[in-house]
């Protein structure tokens, strides 16, 4: 392999990547773009539920229990009704997605440390909003409740009730934005990458090119390694743009070490870039390119890779084809630098993974263009 025809079909490559728009626009717009919807519009955080109650015992205290949804920031108190009818309408037209009823003697139930029964009716229509809002209505009642008998067990100068508190690790805040991120990061590199680089050798089949680079002395793995390089810087470019946008913009707390996160992102990006070559020599169309490259790249890195949802809650059968996800790896890597701070022996594995699969891509871009030329 000769490094001056490697610079030939790299600077050549540079070249026609300058000359199209559409190029340049996915290869730095598109990145920004999808990290800024994606990460403002996918979020696991829920609030401003909206809630009615019925309030059969109205009284202070149960007024005092519906001001702490009111301040609690998760719930809206939409209204206050007065019979069950009212109650049911506003759950019907989705006008709330939570209701919920005071009994008579709620007040007295609180003095007397009776146990009271606060009916509440959940919007089943969505289930992961009901899911959560019926827990931030669990945890906000066991609160009260606990604050209610704390002070009457001080008033009484008795001992307390069992208290637990939560103690939250690398998150404390509990914000979905510091889980999303990174896995975000991950897809939309591989993404934006193996898209772009899948059109390389298909732009040279449509437009009839390929045939005179087969009349040059350029080799089989000259004139790969010239069309890789472009599309490597470009995705370099493209990685630093949107780690800045997670750190800076979205304020996910960055622990680890940057060399070894740089490290790790360069074998993703070379395994990225491989596997868009892969699938631009096996197609001639840059539309099948296109098709195929968001096939094998968006659905794997969105759905399979635990980005959003844990891989341990999925059928047998599909947890053992994520281990084929690349992005499944390099998400846990992203996680454990970004929140947690850890080191390379915490996820040597996973290098491991993602080393194989960079080898695979490049061995396999290579041996199919040497048999496509034959």
């Amino acid at each position: 392999m000769k490094g001056k025809r490697v610079r030939a079909v790299a600077k050549k490559e540079f070249y026609q990547i300058k000359r199209d728009l559409r190029s340049l626009t996915l290869a730095f717009a598109l990145p920004s773009l999808l990290m800024l919807l994606f990460g403002y519009a996918i979020t696991l955080d829920i609030k401003d539920i909206p809630v009615a109650f019925w309030d059969q015992d109205y009284t202070q205290k149960s007024k005092e229990f519906i001001r702490k949804f009111e301040e609690c920031g998760y719930f809206e108190v939409k209204a206050e009704v007065d019979n069950y009818q009212e109650l049911q309408r506003l759950l019907d037209k989705g006008g709330i997605r939570i209701g919920l009823v005071i009994p008579h003697g709620f007040s007295e139930g609180i003095v007397s440390g009776e146990e009271i029964e606060v009916q509440t009716l959940l919007d089943g229509s969505d289930g992961n909003t009901g899911t959560i809002g019926s827990g931030y209505v669990s945890g906000l009642i066991s609160a009260y409740t606990s604050e209610i008998r704390l002070g009457q067990a001080t008033l009484l100068n008795s001992e307390p009730p069992l208290d637990y508190r939560v103690r939250v690790w690398y998150n404390p805040e509990l914000k979905s934005t510091n889980f999303i991120i990174p896995g975000l990061i991950a897809g939309i590199i591989m993404i934006m990458v193996a898209l772009l680089t899948s059109l390389t050798f298909a732009r040279e089949w449509e437009r009839g090119t390929m045939e005179q680079l087969w009349s040059t002395p350029v080799k089989p793995a000259e004139l790969i390694s010239g069309k890789f390089i472009p599309y490597f810087v470009i995705g370099t470019i493209d990685v630093v743009m949107v780690l800045l946008l997670g750190v800076f913009v979205f304020q996910v707390p960055f622990r680890g070490d940057l060399f070894l996160l740089s490290g790790v992102c360069l074998i993703y990006l070379v395994g990225a870039t491989a596997l868009g070559i892969l699938i631009s020599v096996l197609t001639k169309s840059q539309l099948l390119a296109n098709q195929i490259g968001w096939l094998v790249t968006f659905l794997p890195a969105f759905l399979l890779s635990g980005f959003i949802y844990p891989i341990f809650n999925m059928p047998k059968p599909i947890q053992a084809i994520t281990y084929l996800v690349p992005a499944r790896y390099f998400i846990k890597i992203l996680r454990d630098v970004f929140l947690k701070g850890n080191g390379i022996s915490y996820f040597y594995g996973e290098i491991i993974f993602l080393s194989l699969f960079c080898v695979l891509m490049l061995l396999l871009a290579n041996l199919s263009f040497k048999k496509r030329m034959r």
